[in-house]
């Protein structure tokens, strides 16, 4: 998700996408340690992901 898509989102609402990109991410690491997995930039971007996430929560929580 994009931020503004992102920004929009309940605190409830933003705390499952977390979770959520968090699950993948892992699924991810778990599915690099297989030889056929090839694409490792979609670890980078999960991450950067999660990170965009949080960063808009904690935004969130600073403003009330």
């Amino acid at each position: 998700m994009k931020s503004k898509e992102l920004r929009v989102l309940e605190e409830n609402k933003l705390k499952e996408e977390i979770l959520a990109l968090q699950k993948q991410h892992f699924v991810l690491r778990m599915q690099k340690k297989s030889p056929e997995f090839k694409n490792t930039a979609q670890l980078k971007i999960g991450r950067r992901s999660i990170a965009r996430a949080k960063t808009i929560l904690r935004e969130k929580d600073k403003a009330v």
